[in-house]
């Protein structure tokens, strides 16, 4: 009886441990597999073109973007992760298991990048979004936006070049090369420029590298979109009748000083092609980026005969408009004495 009554115990104790163990590779199984394993630490996890699976787990690793480093290197190695590694943004999800973050990486399934722009004044605005927004540096982008056989294979000069970019939002993935990307944007600008609005450019003489430049000038005159068409039509007077524009955005963008509130006599003596005051018809390319708004506004313009503007003294950001230089002037003092008042002399 003693004897099989040992044997009963031994065998309930290897039962027992035999449980317990396959308890403890169950659980093992599903903390490296498929328990929650990502953390709140990060919301991407960026793999560079150059990258292996030794700097990938480093990156892991270092920014803390799973629980446990060993499991999830035991994980992507079971899945044979290491001989599989693509570049991209790819999204982190707290809670997410080490089997699907694997699965997402080794099949390349990043997350594009929404990608927003406006009000920008000059190229290297747009170089530094860039940098910012995309795996390529600085230095990639400036070398293209530069590129003056660049910007002629586009169709533009390597001055209006800028006008090219669209304001508005792409989906992009982080890791496509500078020269596609900026394919793409070449690609939303014929989807801009429409036949309708094509012809509409036409009507005005211009062509649309032209029609972006004006715009740029009326986007840096116009605080409101609504009095765009209406600084538009003053300006396309100003052009049919020969006129300087005589437009301060572009004296300041010659100047190349935007810190200037009040254009003074200083800075329209500066030789510069960006200079309107002494240059006639439209600069050689855009002084900012010309927004959607501002491009329609000129190319649905208002007709009217308008051929001097000048700030409200008010500072609502609307102006006064007048059709002789007489007109203007009791406009501008009115404008210069509200300066004044305010202590506002350069």
């Amino acid at each position: 009886m003693n004897t099989t009554n040992k044997g009963f115990k031994t065998i309930k104790v290897i039962a027992l441990i035999l449980l317990v163990t396959a308890g403890v590779i169950g659980w093992l199984g599903y903390s490296t597999f498929l328990g929650p394993s990502i953390t709140q630490d990060q919301d991407y996890l960026f793999v560079n073109s150059s990258d292996q699976y030794t700097d990938v787990l480093k990156k892991i690793e270092d920014q803390h973007i799973v629980k446990n480093i060993r499991l999830f290197d035991y994980a992507a190695k079971a899945m044979d992760y290491p001989k599989m590694v693509k570049p991209g943004r790819y999204k982190l999800t707290a809670g997410m298991s080490n089997r699907a973050l694997i699965g997402n990486l080794r099949g390349g399934y990043q997350e594009a990048v929404k990608f927003r722009f406006e009000n920008l004044r000059l190229k290297e605005n747009l170089v530094s979004l860039l940098d910012n927004s995309f795996e390529a540096d600085s230095t990639s982008f400036a070398n293209i936006l530069d590129n003056e056989e660049v910007a002629l294979s586009y169709g533009f000069t390597k001055d209006n070049f800028f006008s090219m970019f669209i304001p508005n939002t792409y989906e992009i993935y982080w890791n496509t090369s500078p020269d596609k990307i900026i394919a793409r944007f070449k690609e939303e600008y014929d989807k801009f420029w429409t036949d309708e609005r094509k012809q509409k450019a036409r009507d005005l003489g211009l062509t649309p590298q032209e029609v972006s430049t004006l715009a740029s000038i009326v986007k840096g005159e116009a605080l409101h979109k609504d009095e765009m068409p209406q600084i538009a039509g003053l300006y396309i007077n100003r052009l049919k009748k020969g006129i300087l524009l005589q437009a301060d955005p572009t004296v300041i963008f010659a100047n190349n000083d935007f810190t200037i509130r009040r254009v003074l006599f200083k800075h329209l003596e500066i030789d510069n092609p960006y200079n309107t005051y002494k240059y006639a018809g439209l600069p050689p390319g855009p002084i900012m980026l010309p927004s959607i708004a501002s491009i329609d506004g000129v190319l649905n313009y208002n007709k009217h005969d308008y051929i001097y503007m000048c700030a409200k003294d008010d500072f609502s950001g609307y102006h006064n408009f007048a059709r002789t230089q007489a007109e203007h002037l009791v406009n501008a003092r009115k404008f210069q004495r509200a300066l004044d008042a305010r202590n506002i002399k350069k």
